[in-house]
């Protein structure tokens, strides 16, 4: 199985097809360290994101792997770990 990856583009996709962007949002700007609750994705949108992400990328993802990982940067490393773990298995 070849190795795929996951983007920042990716995250953004998801992101607004599941929940939108909250008026004065910008995603394109520099959003990589910023938390996602500031980013106005609460809980909810949160969980959308990441059925959605589960669903395309044939992943379970940990229950609390938006706690742990609370930015796009962060959240992106952690996918791709669930993607290598994948192709390891």
């Amino acid at each position: 199985m070849s190795k795929q990856e996951f983007t920042t583009e990716d995250l953004k996709r998801i992101l607004l097809e599941g929940a939108g962007a909250g008026e004065g949002v910008d995603l394109d700007g520099d959003i990589l360290d910023t938390d996602f609750e500031e980013l106005g994705y609460e809980s909810l949108a949160l969980l959308e994101t990441g059925g959605r992400i589960e669903r395309e990328y044939g992943i379970s993802l940990d229950d609390d792997v938006f706690a742990d990982h609370r930015t796009p940067r962060a959240l992106v490393a952690a996918i791709n770990g669930y993607l290598d773990d994948l192709v390891t298995a």
